[in-house]
């Protein structure tokens, strides 16, 4: 017994020293736990950081969609040389084309002065169109394939909310944030310009007979055109300038309403290119019925490519902050009364490829 006695206070030590170590051991533990629950507290926060600054640098860009065709590769340059020369703005374009075309968009802007642009090449699969656009012998032209890129702008732009779209034969004078700016009413998935509404353009409408009104664009002789209850005397707008809302377009499924209407003109013929000089504007201007908001008419002064020598005020012309070379008269190969408009943004090739031909 007195050997067991003698050994309790080295036992006493014993659990003394091991009680010690398991609260060191805890406290170890709970320290270790905290600085796991910082460190990840921290990152999450900084995550978060990072993408609030890339929204706000999203917020920052200016998105402009341009399509560059092969044989128009001239105007798309002189349309983001005319843009980038006007704008202190971020812009950051899309250039849309087909694969026989964008190594050589691509070479253009990187051997002149618009190397200094943000840009993205965009390649458009024509197989989608497939089943969808009616062949027509008198204007081969307006089939290209580019010509149906805005029916598809959130398919091939994903990042963006707000886009502008803009026809190749364009020349922009103004600031392109004033258009970027425009105000897209809840519910509408974009803003067009009537047709109707410009002051500024009524003389040459007149004079040239053009076409303004869904009658000019749709064969109200179809049962399905008349279906739509549509008035024939209503204003007709421009696609070929338009500032685009990717989340309305994509909840109000645009793109699939367009290819409806594409794909029943290839069955039932209810439009064409001779009754309103293109394939693409009808099923536009079925789909966005009085579901559209309006642009300033001076952010698209249009017709100037109706007839070579356009009656067109000069004070128009110099207040207007984007004009539009629409019509068969393109700058780059007829001679033209307001040519130098355009000229005044050309940058020539530097691989020689495209040369402008004026007659």
């Amino acid at each position: 017994m007195a050997v067991l006695k003698r050994s309790d206070p080295v036992k006493s030590v014993l659990m003394a020293v091991l009680k010690r170590i398991n609260q060191i051991l805890l406290f170890l533990l709970v320290l270790t736990f905290f600085a796991i629950w910082y460190s990840t507290v921290y990152k999450v926060s900084r995550h978060k950081e990072d993408e609030d600054a890339d929204e706000e640098m999203e917020e920052d860009v200016i998105p402009v969609v341009i399509c560059a065709a092969r044989s128009r590769m001239g105007a798309t340059i002189a349309a983001i040389n005319s843009i980038y020369s006007n704008t202190e703005a971020n812009v950051l374009f899309y250039i849309v084309g087909l694969k026989n075309s964008i190594v050589h968009i691509r070479k253009w802007i990187e051997g002149t002065p618009l190397n200094k642009i943000h840009f993205k090449i965009v390649e458009f699969n024509p197989l989608v169109l497939k089943g969808k656009v009616r062949p027509d012998a008198a204007f081969p032209e307006l089939l290209q394939p580019l010509n149906f890129v805005r029916f598809y702008l959130p398919l091939l732009i994903q990042e963006h909310e707000k886009v502008i779209y803009l026809d190749d034969d364009v020349i922009v004078q103004g600031d392109i944030q004033e258009l970027y700016e425009t105000k897209i009413s809840r519910g509408h998935a974009a803003a067009f310009s009537e047709d109707c509404d410009p002051r500024t353009t009524q003389e040459i409408v007149h004079k040239e007979g053009i076409q303004n009104t869904y009658m000019g664009f749709l064969d109200y002789r179809k049962k399905a055109i008349q279906n739509l209850h549509i008035s024939p005397s209503t204003c007709s707008f421009n696609p070929g300038v338009f500032v685009a809302n990717l989340t309305e377009w994509r909840e109000q499924h645009i793109t699939k309403q367009l290819e409806k209407w594409m794909k029943k003109n290839v069955e039932e013929n209810l439009y064409s290119s001779n009754i309103g000089g293109g394939v693409a504007t009808p099923p536009m201007l079925i789909v966005f019925h009085e579901k559209y908001s309006p642009i300033t008419p001076y952010w698209h002064i249009r017709y100037l490519g109706w007839s070579p020598d356009s009656p067109i005020p000069e004070s128009v012309l110099r207040e207007a902050k984007l004009l539009h070379w629409n019509g068969r008269y393109k700058p780059w190969q007829h001679a033209h009364s307001h040519a130098k408009l355009w000229d005044k943004w050309f940058i020539p090739d530097p691989t020689r490829k495209f040369q402008i031909h004026k007659l």
